[in-house]
């Protein structure tokens, strides 16, 4: 059976391991848009937490099995259709990912100076789309707009101190920028209350942790009301360590820290004020109100403006539609049941654009076993066949498309992780197109 995997993050890696295990003897090839594999755990997990990044030795093991091929530097939709990957293949499986955020939708979102964090995230981990970004970081407060882990995220980069940035895998660009920066006071913004947000205690603490930075957390902030107090009692175990913590930091003296990360709770974003550029966000105050059984947030009518000079917004990644492919406005995903996608036989999903951005990285591997087990149960009912014996390579070479092999990969990574062994790092990244696809051709001869 010959399968293509298109995407190469955790959810495509995972596929591929679930496939190899399967009991139909397999040839994958793994699609990806980018010279490079991995994904999200090379472009958008922290650089200061390598030990999530230490996943990608399991996904080094998947590829070196005998029938796995990768072509980076490969754009479905560009140089490849959907078309032809349904004549070549018995079965695709799309592992895209959430590949754009979520809008807040409020006057003032586009201004100068309010930015995506998925932008911010990119960029200081080196993807080539988006080194042209320049982040003016000069002002004394940014806002980071969000709950989740990749609020925090960007929160904690931004109160990194030199010595902390030092030894990761951040760009030059990026580690330059935040050392140098203005700011002062890092505000982060939640919509619900303290017993909702969506990072985990983890992540959380690592706010108290900070060399150069001070957590900040009002008292009065993480009074709950007695809806959440009774959901606390009864829901997850991740809510109450995150209140817990939250109560440490709320009860903590100020140091001489030179910036600080406030978390405030109950706020949302009305509007982004400024001429010419972001200068404030105006926010409202919030109450939670039971509807449908769920807790809302509802504004009070109580308006405040932080002055900031800078906002990231991190409100949730989005799936974005792929031609040919039944898509789902509202979930933000390719329309599946149980990951067969609608109406395609021969087709499936699996990760984010299978159940939407949710979980973390481990999360994908039953979510992409679950995918193989039906690509197997269609297998052994004789569901799946293909029209052509032609082999993917022979096809980009026939259109003259330069992709980039399993072998240019690595020696991108070997040239990366030597140049960071010079400097106590775990690599130093090739960040643009070119740099990328010119060291991946010396070791990779074209044919």
């Amino acid at each position: 059976m010959r399968v293509a995997i298109v995407g190469s993050g955790p959810a495509g890696f995972y596929t591929a391991s679930a496939l190899q295990a399967g009991d139909v003897p397999v040839e994958i090839d793994m699609v990806e848009r980018l010279p490079t594999p991995w994904g999200l755990v090379r472009l958008g997990v922290a650089p200061d937490h390598p030990n999530i990044k230490a996943v990608s030795r399991a996904f080094e093991k998947i590829a070196r099995k005998e029938g796995f091929r990768f072509f980076g530097n490969v754009e479905v939709g560009k140089d490849v259709s959907h078309d032809d990957l349904r004549r070549l293949y018995d079965a695709v499986v799309y592992t895209v990912g959430a590949q754009t955020d979520r809008r807040l939708d409020i006057p003032g979102e586009d201004l100068p100076g309010s930015w995506a964090a998925t932008e911010f995230v990119a960029w200081y981990n080196g993807h080539p789309d988006f080194q042209d970004r320049t982040f003016d970081l000069s002002g004394e407060r940014a806002v980071v707009v969000g709950n989740g882990n990749v609020a925090v995220d960007v929160a904690r980069m931004l109160a990194l101190t030199a010595e902390e940035l030092a030894p990761t895998d951040t760009t030059d660009d990026a580690i330059a920028a935040i050392t140098g920066s203005g700011l002062r006071e890092i505000v982060v913004l939640g919509r619900r209350g303290p017993a909702q947000a969506a990072f985990t205690p983890p992540e959380l603490q690592e706010l108290g942790e900070l060399a150069g930075a001070d957590v900040v957390v009002d008292p009065a902030d993480i009074e709950l009301d007695p809806a959440s107090a009774a959901s606390l009692e009864e829901g997850r175990e991740t809510a109450r360590r995150n209140v817990e913590i939250l109560r440490e930091f709320a009860a903590r003296e100020r140091s001489d820290k030179p910036k600080s990360v406030r978390l405030r709770f109950l706020v949302s974003p009305v509007q982004i004020l400024g001429e010419g550029r972001v200068e404030a966000v105006e926010v409202v105050r919030n109450r939670l109100v039971e509807r449908d059984g769920a807790l809302v947030a509802e504004a009070t009518g109580e308006i405040e403006v932080i002055p900031a000079s800078v906002v990231f917004r991190s409100v949730g990644y989005r799936g974005v539609p792929l031609p040919g492919l039944p898509f789902d406005e509202r979930r933000g995903t390719i329309a599946n049941d149980g990951g067969r996608v609608d109406g395609l036989p021969g087709v499936y999903v699996a990760g984010w654009i299978k159940r939407g951005p949710s979980g973390v990285i481990g999360t994908n591997k039953k979510d992409a076993a679950d995918t193989v087990e039906r690509v197997l149960e269609d297998a052994h009912a004789g569901l799946l066949s293909r029209e052509s014996d032609e082999s993917l390579e022979e096809l980009l070479r026939a259109r003259g498309v330069d992709f980039v092999e399993y072998a240019g990969w690595e020696a991108i990574d070997g040239h990366e992780r030597a140049r960071g062994e010079e400097q106590g790092r775990p690599r130093v990244k090739l960040a643009t197109w070119r740099a990328l696809l010119e060291r991946a051709r010396q070791l990779q001869p074209r044919g």
